[in-house]
Parts: C-alpha cells; sequence; structure tokens
C-alpha cells in the first residue's frame, strides 16, 4: 500500500471487524510543493468490490430498475426507499460478471445474455475503499412488475418496468433518483442508447 516516494503509513488498526469494517491509519503523504505533510489520521471504511447492473430491454426500449429499503437514505434524510440498479458484494472466487447475473436474477428474476461493461466507480473515496464495477445487461423485461429479493437477507424487493424515455427524465429530476451508480449508469445509457440498442439488437 506505501509508496516511500509519495506515501508512508506509519500505523493501520482495525477498529470495527463487523459486516462493515473501519480501519484507522496514521500517515504522511507528499504535498505538491515538494515537501512531506505532517502525521495525520485517516479512517475508512473497508468495503469489498461490489457490482452493480443496468437492465435494459433493447427491443422493448425498456429499463427494469427497483426499489427497497436501505438504511443510509434513512440515516441522510433522504428516502429510505431508494429506486436503484440491482447491485452486490462479491464474494470470494466469484466474477464480477457472476455477480452481475446473480444479483440480477435475485433482485429482479431476470436473466442478462449479455453484459456491457461501463466504468468501474469509488462511490465516496474520502472515506471508503468501495469500488463498484459497473454493467448494462441486456435483458428481456417482464410484462409486469414483481417482488423479489432473498428472504434470509431480509430483502423486500419491487422491480419497476420504466420506458427508456421516462428512465433517461429522471436525470432532470436529482430527487427521484439519488442512488450514484444508478444515475452514472443512466448517464451512460443516455450517452450510449442509440449505438447499443442497434449493436444487441444485430446480435
Amino acid at each position: 500500500m506505501s509508496d516511500g516516494n509519495k506515501l508512508k503509513i506509519n500505523d493501520s488498526t482495525r477498529l470495527y471487524d463487523g459486516f462493515l469494517k473501519i480501519d484507522c491509519l496514521r500517515l504522511r503523504f507528499r504535498r505538491f510543493d515538494g515537501d512531506w505533510s505532517p502525521e495525520m489520521e485517516r479512517e475508512v471504511l473497508v468495503r469489498d468490490p461490489a457490482v452493480a447492473v443496468l437492465p435494459y430491454d433493447p427491443g422493448r426500449d425498456q429499463v427494469v430498475l427497483i426499489e427497497q429499503f436501505r438504511v443510509g437514505g434513512l440515516v441522510a434524510g433522504q428516502p429510505a426507499w431508494m429506486i436503484e440498479a440491482p447491485a452486490g458484494i462479491v464474494e470470494p472466487g466469484e466474477t464480477h460478471e457472476e455477480v452481475a447475473r446473480r444479483e440480477l436474477r435475485e433482485e429482479s428474476g431476470l436473466e442478462a445474455d449479455r453484459l456491457e461493461h461501463i466504468a468501474d466507480i469509488m462511490p465516496s473515496p474520502g472515506g471508503s475503499s468501495e469500488v463498484v464495477r459497473l454493467f448494462a445487461g441486456r435483458v428481456e423485461a417482464p410484462a409486469a412488475e414483481g417482488f423479489h429479493g432473498v428472504a434470509d437477507e431480509g430483502e423486500d424487493i419491487r422491480t419497476l418496468i420504466i420506458p427508456a424515455e421516462e428512465a433517461l427524465a429522471r436525470l432532470g429530476v436529482p430527487e427521484r433518483t439519488t442512488n450514484a451508480f444508478t444515475l452514472i449508469a443512466l448517464q451512460w445509457l443516455a450517452l450510449n442508447r442509440r449505438e447499443l440498442r442497434a449493436r444487441w439488437l444485430a446480435t
């Protein structure tokens, strides 16, 4: 982790080791003027890699999003039921693509026969190590909304079948969608929808 020319980590201590993990680092870094910073403490939320997938049906030109309870939204004073893309944590031994397909199946009941890598993002690098890999997934949208989720994990998830134009219109109404990776995936779709749709319909 340390780069002796730019960064010196003097100590790293695990403060909490539950589902969420918190480390405290004592470090110094090389300033842009060439001097070393004073030693400082930085706490970081340590998260495993994650995946999110935006389900898109090119034939019907529809997006499938999900709605579920999010405690972070509650604590932040935002809507506690958030509209977002299916997502989940990468378990040891899994590939990102396997996780994308698993989470899509568990949270929406859908199967993706193609995945398109959108980007790898860090939602909050000032205090979290989480990296989320975003995909678009080619699916056949269901005829009706449904309820999904893994009961043992307390999930209660509703699917939303939305025309692509309506989904992209959410970008202009910030309070409709506040989940960061969902906004980024929708922005990517707005830029690439025509080309993606033509390519996915042709193969």
